[in-house]
């Protein structure tokens, strides 16, 4: 369970306010660049309104080359991401809870479960860090997420570093208070 948990991210997904541009090989009159509505879609010449929300470049490519085919012969459409701006609120990662300052702070590649417990300057006295759980979402249409254990006692006490997770944009890590 905790493998499937820590799968890289493959592929960017469209967020609402990302601009992006819709480019159709040989037909420039086709091609367009345009900003993700509220609600996910994007207005385009001939076929009208697409859903990018939520998907990747690639998928939104297929779906618009598919419209297409009606009016252009073999169709080949790029998508290409201009500007990312629904990526900062959703390339968070937080920490929450028993900490000195709980944080909400842009993912950064490469960042652990040590570099976001750090930033938040480390547990406080009433934390029970042996009970430190990892909150990643599974891509589950219904928002569910799994929950995976963070021996944050062994990672600071003893430099044991097997459950020093890396993170991933969204993620969230809760150190709890001691039961007293």
């Amino acid at each position: 369970m905790a493998e499937a948990a820590f799968a890289l991210v493959s592929e960017y997904r469209i967020g609402v306010d990302d601009l992006v541009m819709v480019s159709v090989w040989g037909n420039d009159n086709l091609s367009i660049t345009v900003p993700v509505r509220p609600d996910g879609r994007i207005s385009l010449p001939l076929i009208g309104d697409v859903l990018a929300g939520g998907r990747t470049p690639s998928e939104v490519a297929a779906v618009v080359e598919a419209g297409l085919r009606d009016y252009v012969r073999d169709p080949k459409v790029s998508i290409i991401l201009l500007e990312l701006r629904s990526h900062e609120f959703i390339s968070r990662v937080r920490i929450t809870g028993a900490v000195r300052a709980p944080q909400s702070v842009p993912y950064r590649q490469g960042m652990t479960v040590l570099d976001l417990v750090l930033l938040a300057g480390g547990p406080n006295e009433f934390a029970s860090p042996a009970r430190t759980r990892l909150y990643r979402r599974n891509g589950a249409v219904d928002g569910e997420s799994l929950s995976i254990a963070v021996k944050l006692d062994d990672i600071l006490n003893q430099g044991r570093m097997a459950t020093n997770y890396p993170l991933l944009p969204g993620d969230v890590i809760t150190v709890p208070e001691r039961l007293f």
